[in-house]
């Protein structure tokens, strides 16, 4: 395949993905892919493990792939459609048919997710290697995060020569999949890699260094996070092997679905878009209605979130109070760490009418929260990319975010220049702890009093273009540069 040639196949590796299973935003990149890049001429077929009741759902399902003994047990890949997606299914009952979600049962991972994900690698790396049973076989094989970050490690061991050119994508330096070095051969890895330059991760065995070191080129989810990651603050112990990629490390913003995120077309909410936003104010009764939240003049704030120190909620619970005095108010929907959703179910409890909280997760209740609230904060202390600031941009939500990852680069704060300019999308506040975020709530208060300046940002913010193409463009021209070599 010639560098020119802007067109090809490829196997993208993920442990979740829309519509199939999701726990988080890795599941909604990896099920954009295939849709972004079929117009750059690339068709992506997802290789996913097949958890319990995937299969069933399937359409034109044919077995297309078979190993009698993978860690432990017989396994197939299980090839069909979900849509105009098209899937890989590896259906190993010993390893995916059982309770709990993708990771973890009752609060702890399952204790053999090394062995459950190696499987989801080495199948991947076959079907790179030696193609399907229809014929299939891709040109690039693109891995996502520590799930699938022995993959490319496997091609290159275990199947070397193929030609097949190999990506990994960072969505999440700090889950790095550790196994201890007495998995070693349980793995199938190489004895002779296990070292500092290689495998080895303080004496264990590292999936996602694994990838970082063997694939042709690394990605990650944003510019900013891609430079963050060659500091220590941000590299979780990888910032020296981040850094020697050099220039094959890149930063691809993500991007969102603009059809499902419509505020215009979302049969969730009431519409509404930018030129007319009569059908905004009254989501925002609504969704007052809905969490207990009591009239208010000043600005309703919502958060979408997973409750965890990564993702600032523990300054968020000191900042509140003085919001709220401020009057402001408050919906959030997230789980998580058990402390932090005791915190904030004790703020609604202390401040009812003004904060409401719901644990857990509702998709079509995160659309109405979007579309009903005024402002939405991410007070995030890394965030590799974040699609929430980006959620909120489409719907008018101004997004109140710390000054890191995809954040910085996605939000531009409201300043007297970025206002002046008329350039201003949201609030943007840098270092991340409780008086910075206090200073970007209690300016989200004063913008929010000025309604001229506030409609005027809401405008911009539903304006900023951030759909898949420009992305899609990007993964495209990596395909076809790492296809050629």
């Amino acid at each position: 395949m010639s560098a020119q040639k802007r067109e090809g196949s490829v196997l993208s590796v993920a442990s979740e993905c829309v519509p199939l299973v999701k726990t988080g935003g890795l599941a909604d990149v990896v099920g954009a892919l295939p849709g972004a890049l079929a117009p750059e001429g690339w068709e992506v077929r997802t290789l996913l493990p097949s958890y319990r009741g995937l299969v069933e759902r399937l359409d034109g399902a044919r077995d297309v792939w078979a190993a009698p003994d993978l860690f432990g047990g017989p396994a197939r890949i299980v090839a069909g459609s979900v849509g105009s997606a098209e899937f890989y299914l590896l259906d190993a009952p010993h390893l995916f048919d059982r309770t709990g979600g993708p990771y973890s049962v009752a609060g702890s991972d399952h204790p053999d997710n090394p062995e459950r994900f190696a499987a989801l690698s080495w199948a991947a790396a076959s079907i790179a290697a030696k193609g399907d049973a229809d014929g299939w076989r891709p040109d690039v094989l693109h891995a996502h995060d520590w799930q699938a970050g022995l993959a490319p490690a496997y091609l290159s061991w275990a199947f070397p020569g193929t030609g097949v050119g190999t990506i990994l994508t960072i969505h999440n330096i700090a889950f790095q999949g550790i196994a201890p070095a007495a998995k070693l051969m349980r793995l199938r890895l190489p004895s002779t890699q296990f070292h500092p330059g290689a495998l080895e991760y303080w004496g264990n065995i590292s999936s996602l260094k694994a990838g970082l070191i063997t694939a042709d080129r690394v990605t990650t989810v944003s510019p900013t996070y891609a430079e963050e990651l060659r500091r220590p603050a941000f590299g979780m112990g990888l910032e020296g092997v981040i850094a020697d990629r050099g220039t094959s490390l890149s930063g691809i913003l993500n991007g969102i679905d603009t059809t499902a995120w419509n505020p215009a077309t979302d049969s969730a909410v009431t519409p509404y878009s930018a030129t007319s936003m009569a059908g905004k104010a009254e989501n925002r009764k609504l969704l007052a209605a809905e969490f207990g939240l009591g009239p208010d003049s000043g600005p309703l704030a919502i958060v979408v979130s997973r409750l965890s120190h990564q993702k600032g909620m523990d300054i968020l619970v000191d900042a509140l109070p003085g919001f709220v005095a401020g009057g402001g108010t408050l919906a959030l929907l997230g789980s998580g760490d058990s402390d932090l959703e005791a915190a904030l179910s004790t703020l609604a409890a202390r401040f009812p009418g003004k904060v409401g909280v719901r644990i857990g997760y509702d998709e079509d209740l995160s659309h109405r929260m979007f579309a009903g609230g005024d402002a939405v904060i991410v007070p995030s202390r890394f965030e590799p990319c974040g699609l929430t600031q980006l959620y909120g941009l489409r719907y008018g939500t101004i997004p109140v975010v710390a000054l890191t990852g995809g954040l910085a680069d996605t939000v531009i704060g409201a300043t007297p220049a970025s206002l002046g300019a008329a350039a201003a999308t949201g609030i943007t506040f840098h270092p991340v702890d409780r008086l910075a975020l206090t200073r970007a709530l209690d300016q989200l208060l004063h913008l929010y009093a000025d309604k001229p300046v506030w409609k005027a940002l809401q405008k911009r913010a539903m304006k900023a273009d951030f759909g898949w193409g420009r992305a899609a463009r990007a993964y495209a021209d990596l395909y076809a540069s790492v296809a050629a070599e």
